[in-house]
């Protein structure tokens, strides 16, 4: 048995004052008898639409209608084609594939795990209805090279930032860049719910409003279902209210994630593992995972294990490999580097309120790869 055992994630670690905050956060919204689509929804609207430099921000039930709903108000249908990456978790595919829509899968760089433009044909642009970026583990895509030549298709561009919340790159906050931005607020994410949630953010007002009547079955006014493809896709106010309160916390908390990874980075030095290029603006990395890649995942997952570290896999199959959407698909680019890193990433510990002694450990586990 290890003499230390380290979880890859422990949302029971709060700070007080957080968590006292939102303790009263929870009380006022039960004192209120408001618990749908009240204030504090509205107020959360406004503070995040703020913070992420956008005018609108519209409230959801979870980040995978956020991306559905978007793609949805950019005029994503049946038949559309709409580019991703297949290294990021089914998301983005999920959510095209419930419109009727079809991913075509573009391969990420090998250096940064996000989206190569320069992996993808003007042909292939050219067909699109729409272009996903997501911004993986935290780390901004190329968002001005990919918008200037999105722009010249005309292709629009929905940002998915559920690993990069308060990512800035050259003064533009993640959700700034794209025709909306996508956040989902799952509890573990940098900026986290009590349970589901999520967020559209544009400034385009019309895009908002579609976001908005969507997300309440297409209801222009109680009863009156004005815009089809709509469901019930509510965040509530505990939610809300919670959000509220992290969201004051969020750019503190990103200097702490900041920190665990620089101890970690420092750590690497020559060893045999990979490990994502640095950024050349630190600001665009939040550092929602912390992943390596190995030659020999299993041998390394085992390794940890054994000094008592827990690590998880994001994401082990590509999304081309899924069962799910076997022949619902197009391929724009070939994916050998999405292959390649889905059998060879691997993500430590880096959560907030780990302790110097836990962080130093897998920094000396990490150190002694050769």
């Amino acid at each position: 048995m290890p003499d230390l055992e380290i979880p890859f994630n422990d949302l029971s670690r709060h700070e007080p004052d957080v968590a006292g905050r939102v303790r009263s956060a929870v009380n006022r919204v039960v004192d209120s008898g408001r618990y749908v689509l009240g204030p504090e929804v509205e107020g959360f609207e406004t503070e995040f639409a703020a913070y992420c430099q956008r005018r609108h921000c519209v409230a959801l039930g979870n980040g995978t209608d956020a991306l559905e709903l978007a793609l949805r108000a950019v005029g994503v249908g049946a038949g559309t084609r709409v580019g991703t990456v297949a290294n990021a978790g089914m998301y983005t595919t999920a959510a095209t594939l419930a419109i009727g829509a079809t991913p075509v899968y573009i391969d990420v760089d090998s250096a940064d795990h996000n989206l190569s433009l320069e992996l993808l044909r003007d042909d292939t642009f050219a067909s699109l209805g729409a272009l996903v970026i997501t911004h993986l583990y935290g780390r901004m895509a190329n968002m001005p090279a990919i918008c200037e030549r999105a722009k010249r298709h005309g292709v629009p561009i929905i940002e998915d930032c559920a690993q990069a919340h308060g990512a800035n790159l050259g003064g533009r906050p993640a959700g700034s860049w794209g025709a909306a931005g996508c956040f989902s607020f799952y509890p573990t994410k940098n900026l986290g719910a009590l349970g589901d949630a999520g967020a559209v953010v544009s400034s385009d007002g019309e895009i908002a409003e579609k976001v908005r009547l969507l997300r309440e079955y297409g209801w222009s006014r109680r009863g009156v279902t004005a815009l089809g493809g709509g469901r019930n896709s509510r965040m509530d106010e505990i939610q809300a209210a919670v959000l509220r309160v992290k969201l004051a916390e969020l750019d503190r908390w990103t200097g702490q994630r900041r920190a665990i990874r620089r101890v970690y980075d420092a750590a690497l030095g020559a060893t045999s593992l990979g490990r994502p290029a640095p950024p050349d603006d630190s600001e665009s990395d939040v550092t929602h995972l912390y992943v390596v890649a190995s030659e020999n995942r299993s041998a390394l997952v085992s390794r940890l294990a054994a000094a008592g570290i827990s690590t998880q896999v994001h994401f082990p199959i590509p999304d081309h490999k899924q069962v799910a959407a076997s022949g619902r698909f197009a391929i724009g680019t070939a994916l050998n580097n999405t292959e390649w890193l889905g059998e060879r990433v691997l993500s430590l510990p880096c959560f907030l309120a780990m302790t110097e002694e836990e962080i130093g450990h897998v920094a000396a586990a990490l150190a002694s790869e050769s």
